[in-house]
């Protein structure tokens, strides 16, 4: 059978070795996870790649919202993703769509070519869950050589995603790399692999660490709503030995 490969979203340094710990064999490195994801700071990716045997991919998002931008925007991306390249990333996500959430091919080129000449992996992130022609959208990216494609089928969570992501794999498994993420746990991984034929899964395995300083008052920096309002999230090492147990 072919190796199933067990990425965690990580959204720190600390993500990164609790990940290692339970199993994981890759890691998505952003910083503010709540909104999305955003490009994470250089000393994580640094202190991870140090401690850790695992391959990083960094993300590379400027913003929360979406995923159209400018040309200084771009201009941004493109010099933080040489940037965490050198310094030990093992691989960038990313995503560019425009205005009509079809996906702005000449920028994407822009970016793999970069990610390319440095020796790594262009991975295009879930923003392509947005475009309105899932198969025009593949193949666009297919064309500017990206490596592999995070998605969830274009459904809140991969378990609702299964019947696009199945029929992506079948399609365009041999030219593309297809990666399962949302809402994936040791629960619903092995019928979602059975059901889509996809070897690549995506997961937080995320739990809640309570910060007694989030509130006071009337003074809030609380990001989450009750039960975990004083709460805030990290990646629990006891959920990726789960995990990689339903699948090793």
């Amino acid at each position: 059978m072919q190796k199933i490969t067990f990425e965690v979203c990580a959204g720190s340094y600390q993500d990164c070795l609790a990940a290692e710990k339970g199993g994981a064999d890759r890691v998505e490195l952003n910083s503010a996870l709540s909104v999305g994801g955003l490009t994470p700071s250089l000393i994580s990716l640094m202190r991870a790649k140090k401690e850790t045997s695992l391959k990083i991919v960094c993300m590379v998002r400027p913003r929360a919202g979406g995923f159209c931008y400018d040309e200084t925007e771009a201009q941004l991306m493109l010099e933080e993703a040489e940037l965490l390249l050198e310094h030990g990333a093992d691989g960038i996500a990313f995503g560019f769509l425009k205005a009509d959430r079809t996906v702005d091919a000449e920028k994407t080129k822009k970016m793999v070519e970069l990610i390319h000449v440095k020796g790594g992996e262009a991975v295009f992130h879930r923003a392509f869950d947005v475009t309105p022609e899932p198969e025009k959208a593949i193949e666009t990216m297919i064309d500017c050589g990206v490596d592999r494609l995070l998605t969830s089928g274009q459904q809140a969570k991969a378990s609702e995603g299964v019947t696009l992501l199945a029929e992506l794999q079948n399609k365009y498994g041999d030219k593309i790399e297809l990666l399962a993420g949302s809402g994936v746990n040791a629960g619903n991984v092995r019928e979602l692999m059975e059901k889509t034929g996809i070897r690549q899964i995506h997961s937080s395995c995320k739990s809640y660490r309570m910060d007694s300083t989030t509130e006071t008052g009337s003074v809030s920096y609380a990001y989450l709503s009750d039960p975990h309002r004083m709460d805030y999230e990290f990646v629990d090492v006891e959920l990726v030995k789960a995990l990689a147990a339903q699948i090793r």
